[in-house]
């Protein structure tokens, strides 16, 4: 165990001399001081991993010593001690930023807890979670291996997801490469269920299915709608559910979360065909067929969401909701600050859609640009990236804003993304979509192994663009590559993140309903 030097200053320090000598015999290594004053001088003279402070000394107060020992040494852990419990004491220690409060009379095995929660968090944290998850890994790995349905897979996508999550937060993540390699082995168990049941899903009446992304607004949205309060409805684009318990506890300022779900995003998971699903209400064959003079499809160079408005207001009319509603696409941070300052003038609306762009835009850069690779070389990196992006949004601000006005909230997203690392030679002709998750051409020639293959597109209710065109889906971290100029191609695409394919982070996405907490 490290040996750690601790200060205590305390006017009466001599009666404290049990306590120091059990924590000399517990390892750690005491100096002791009475005054403030002598504290600083301390500090000055020589480094130290933690500081005891008693807050009543004469002369020089502890909470003097206090400021002067956290403007100089800022990152040096201070527990405050003192005897009195006034509320004002209190709030000024914890506004210097003190790491524990202990009140006056102490007893060895408090202070002791004190320590290790300061000085030992870390380690111990780090046997506990990877203790705890050795003990989860065979329960998860016998899950998956069951003859389960869509909910328990939710349940052990949320519980792989939890001990990322956790292991991230563990000091060597000893454990990191053991989960990666349950995360595949349930992925490819997770191919071979959505194999066997997703055509079902589309086509069987009665039969037992998730939430799809054409069931959302007509199941989860519309519901929500009442004549004297506006809804909005946020789809933050290519959210997976780690990014979202990643930016849950800052929303959780502010919003009670009144209902944590998840929904499957339909095939292919782009945001092509599941975001323009969530707003028509159509699966892609039906948008082609009805809404032929906004569909734009693989063989067509216009971008792919531009009717989404459009989509939403014909879905609305189909429902008969004869309702006041706006629809905005956040690209850039100047649009959102435009939301923002205009925000009030949509309470006279029933429905409010919000769709952010930034998370895709993320992942489309760290692939095209090496230095955001750099910033965000991993799966833990990638989140925090998220996270900060949200802290300096417009789109937090947005949600403060709502909560102060009791406003409810939906959030969602069209798909998610994974990291992919392994390469599945394809073959297909120059009309073949250029999509690294999933192909849609004639004569397309893979291995039927690492692919969902789909040679009746009717069945899925995908649009057929010929009279032999297949659609092919990557599953687990596969990624496509063409024969000619193989190496380039799968050096520059290997560990970037994609989306379009099968797999637990493209498909179970979050559906959120947020409650104000001023509501």
């Amino acid at each position: 165990m490290q040996k750690y030097k601790i200060l205590w200053a305390d006017d009466e320090i001599d009666l404290l001399k049990p306590h120091t000598l059990f924590l000399e015999k517990k390892g750690y290594e005491m100096v002791t001081v009475n005054s403030g004053a002598d504290a600083i001088e301390q500090v000055e003279n020589q480094p130290f991993d933690l500081i005891f402070l008693d807050e009543n000394m004469p002369g020089m107060t502890g909470l003097e010593t206090l400021d002067y020992i956290k403007s100089s040494k800022p990152n040096i852990p201070v527990v405050m001690i003192t005897k009195s419990e006034e509320e004002m004491i209190m709030e000024q220690a914890i506004g210097a930023k003190i790491s524990d409060y202990l009140i006056k009379p102490l007893n060895p095995n408090q202070i002791l807890l004190s320590i290790k929660k300061i000085l030992d968090n870390r380690r111990l944290v780090t046997e506990k979670t990877n203790m705890s998850y050795q003990q989860d890994f065979r329960n998860l790995s016998m899950a998956y291996s069951d003859d389960i349905d869509h909910r328990e897979w939710i349940e052990i996508y949320r519980k792989l997801t939890f001990w990322e999550l956790e292991i991230d937060n563990t000091e060597d993540r000893s454990m990191s490469e053991v989960l990666d390699n349950q995360k595949d082995e349930a992925n490819s168990n997770f191919a071979r269920f959505i194999t066997d049941n997703y055509d079902l899903w589309l086509n069987e009446v009665g039969v037992d299915k998730p939430l799809l992304s054409h069931e959302l607004m007509t199941k989860r949205i519309f519901p929500e709608l009442k004549t004297d309060q506006p809804l909005f409805f946020i789809l933050i684009d290519n959210l997976r559910f780690d990014q979202w318990k990643i930016i849950e506890p800052i929303i959780a300022d502010h919003y009670t979360v009144e209902e944590e779900s998840s929904m499957y995003s339909i095939l292919p998971t782009t945001t092509a065909f599941s975001r323009n699903a969530i707003f028509s209400g159509m699966l892609p064959a039906e948008m082609a067929k009805y809404h032929s003079d906004i569909w734009v499809g693989d063989d067509q160079e216009e971008g792919k969401n531009n009717h989404e408005y459009e989509f939403l207001k014909r879905q609305l009319k189909k429902n008969r909701l004869d309702i006041k509603s706006s629809y905005h696409k956040i690209i850039r941070t100047e649009q959102g600050k435009q939301l923002l300052d205009n925000v009030s003038n949509l309470m006279k609306n029933d429905l409010n859609v919000v769709v952010y762009n930034f998370v895709d835009m993320l992942s489309h850069a760290r692939t095209d640009m090496e230095m955001i690779r750099e910033l965000a070389p991993d799966e833990a990196a990638y989140r925090s990236i998220t996270k900060s992006w949200f802290l300096h949004s417009p789109l937090l601000d947005l949600f403060k804003w709502l909560s102060r006005e009791s406003v409810k909230v939906i959030v969602a997203t069209d798909h998610g993304t994974i990291r992919v690392k392994r390469p599945a030679k394809i073959i297909g002709d120059r009309n073949t979509n250029t999509n690294l998750r999933y192909k849609q051409g004639k004569n397309l020639n893979f291995d039927n192994n690492r692919v969902f293959a789909v040679r009746r597109p009717e069945d899925l209710h995908l649009p057929r663009l010929n009279v032999s065109t297949t659609y092919a889906f990557a599953t687990q971290d596969y990624f496509f590559a063409y024969p000619n100029n193989y190496n380039y191609y799968v050096n520059y695409y290997r560990d970037t993140f994609q989306h379009g394919g099968v797999s637990l982070e493209e498909m179970i996405v979050p559906l959120i309903t947020l409650t104000p907490k001023n509501a």
